[in-house]
């Protein structure tokens, strides 16, 4: 990623998109779990399980992708400002 708001645009995504990868997974568990207990070896259970490996991979990437990303600009300063210097007390000459 070249800039920092391209970096905040990709965290973003991958924020919302890991979301959804954890929802398939967690939706396709106990699908896998109910198809393997009510039918163990035929194709539903089979594809339940290949979809679950699918999206619990899917999660895993998304959320090495995200730690690597965070780390890269988690370093730069929040803003660019400039730093403030103290103010001086006046002394008032009597």
């Amino acid at each position: 990623m070249s800039t920092p708001l391209t970096s905040l645009r990709a965290v973003r995504e991958l924020r919302r998109i890991r979301s959804f990868y954890a929802a398939g997974a967690l939706l396709w568990a106990p699908a896998a779990a109910w198809s393997g207990w009510t039918h163990p070896g035929s194709r539903q259970m089979w594809l339940c399980l290949l979809l679950l490996s699918v999206f619990t991979g899917l999660l895993a990437t998304t959320s090495v992708w995200l730690y690597r990303l965070q780390g890269t600009w988690s370093h730069r300063p929040a803003r660019h400002a400039a730093p403030r210097q103290a103010i001086a007390p006046h002394h008032a000459s009597a």
